[in-house]
């Protein structure tokens, strides 16, 4: 049911606050301010009682979709449940009430945090060091390829050859835009048909220009690659250094160790794997860690325990600083909480759970939907709606009318290796109950393409804005209210 705007609901005269009764000299603001920079009238805002302001928001609250309501199956992102014990201790007053320039004798617990977590990152992954500053999975890759072109630059003239990233077709899409805002060259590895990366291909890009193979893993299409082994050897055989995109790191955690397996520098988001809030609700978090020879470069300053104390440290090899302050605090608590409620054992568990409701929902959904990589799958799997396509329905079709159904929709058209891709993480904290019921309702989508595609093609049909000329939404967006 369609609600109205803010401004619909305005009534001349109505107020929703009252001002304080004035305790300071009244001044013309002739006086203070040059006339010619004076509002010659009231701005136009809307004239609501306090009331009617609550009820607007609030309704508004309630139509938007958010983890704590509804199933967010949105591959790639990982939208789990977010335990509100971390948002408990992360408003503690000793964590809120700090402030940014504090002196570290006066925020010594804090500080502390900041340490431990950093251990706890290092021993989930294997890595020797982390930063926390980063503030998103994209700000990671970035933060890492900064250090990456630092360790290259270090070597002297040999390094300064190596300004090439490789990057697979099945890698998330922020990969290539950060290796170029670094300054680097991209070079595009095809996968073979198991959704692997392709070898031939990827070893016939391999020479002294190479600086690093940027590798999602498990990919986009929620799949181990066969070949991590021959691909991290024949990289590391050519000079390169090898960066994990951990986005997915949910698939594997507490099960095996991206520096066990060769990988040399990586992200992780706080936001994703170690459930602070997501998109809208953030801010989120993109920690980097490294193996030891990449150390000297994390970004200054460092956070350690010396002489008895914590406090912040300077490398003069450092990138620098590349976030105000110390990062996102509030979510590195939430993360913190997270680690320490679930402990080593619940770590594992959350990897095994994710993998396990993912290939549920695969097995069950793969001869309704086409699946185009036929095999065991880890926290994700993508689907295609190519059967549905060839009746005149595509993925978009599907995802507009199951917002009707009340489920947010899958990933869409990415990874783009996949036609009419349907990107589905179902994450650990869902249950049985819940897939099911996504799954039949994707089922019965599939029967309304077979007996009447225009219900689909029109949909959605219960909310209140519908389908828009996206061509136009593009060039000309209506981006404010006019009356």
């Amino acid at each position: 049911m369609y609600n109205g705007l803010i401004f619909e609901k305005s009534s001349p005269g109505r107020e929703g606050f009252v001002c304080p009764r004035r305790d300071v000299p009244y001044a013309d603001p002739g006086e203070v301010i040059p006339t010619e920079y004076l509002a010659q009238s009231p701005p136009p805002l809307p004239e609501v009682s306090e009331r009617d302001l609550i009820k607007h928001y609030t309704h508004l609250s309630n139509r938007n979709y958010n983890v704590d309501a509804q199933f967010y199956p949105l591959g790639s992102c990982t939208m789990k449940y977010n335990p509100k014990i971390n948002e408990k201790i992360s408003r503690l007053p000793g964590f809120t009430n700090i402030h940014p320039l504090a002196d570290a004798d006066e925020v010594q617990g804090a500080i502390e945090l900041l340490v431990n977590l950093e251990k706890l990152l290092c021993e989930i992954t294997g890595m020797s060091a982390f930063t926390l500053q980063p503030a998103a999975g994209a700000h990671g890759e970035f933060t890492a390829l900064l250090m990456i072109r630092a360790y290259f630059n270090a070597q002297g003239e040999p390094g300064l050859n190596r300004n090439k990233i490789l990057i697979p077709d099945s890698a998330h899409g922020t990969n290539p835009a950060s290796a170029v805002m670094v300054g680097f060259e991209t070079v595009e590895i095809k996968s073979d048909e198991r959704g692997n990366v392709d070898l031939e291909n990827l070893k016939s890009h391999l020479d002294e220009t190479v600086a690093c193979l940027m590798l999602t893993m498990p990919n986009t299409l929620g799949l181990w690659d066969e070949h991590l082994d021959e691909i991290i050897k024949s990289v590391h055989d050519a000079g390169g250094l090898v960066y994990l995109d951990g986005a997915n790191l949910n698939a594997f955690m507490g099960i095996t160790r991206p520096a066990d397996l060769g990988f040399d520098i990586m992200h992780t988001n706080l936001h994703k794997t170690f459930s602070t809030p997501h998109g809208g609700g953030g801010p989120g978090s993109g920690p980097v860690g490294c193996i030891a020879e990449l150390v000297p470069y994390l970004p200054n300053p460092r956070p350690v325990f010396e002489d008895g104390k914590y406090r912040f440290i300077n490398n003069f090899k450092s990138i620098g600083r590349v976030k105000s302050f110390f990062g996102n605090f509030g979510v590195m608590v939430k993360a913190y909480t997270y680690i320490l409620s679930l402990g080593a054992e619940g770590i594992k568990q959350t990897s095994q759970m994710a993998v396990l409701n993912a290939n549920y929902m695969k097995e069950k959904m793969k001869g309704t939907y086409y699946l185009k990589y036929d095999r065991p799958c880890l926290h994700e799997f993508v689907l295609s709606a190519k059967n549905q396509k060839e009746k005149g329905v595509s993925a978009k079709d599907i995802a507009k009318r199951l917002l009707d159904y009340g489920h947010y929709a899958p990933t869409v058209y990415f990874p783009l290796i996949v036609e009419e891709a349907l990107m589905i993480e179902p994450t650990e904290t869902e249950s049985m109950q819940t897939l099911d019921q996504f799954m039949e309702d994707m089922r019965k989508i599939d029967e309304e393409v077979n007996a009447d595609t225009q219900l689909v093609i029109q949909a959605p049909h219960t909310t209140p804005v519908k389908r828009v000329d996206e061509t136009l939404a593009a060039r000309k967006p209506v981006l404010r209210w006019k009356p």
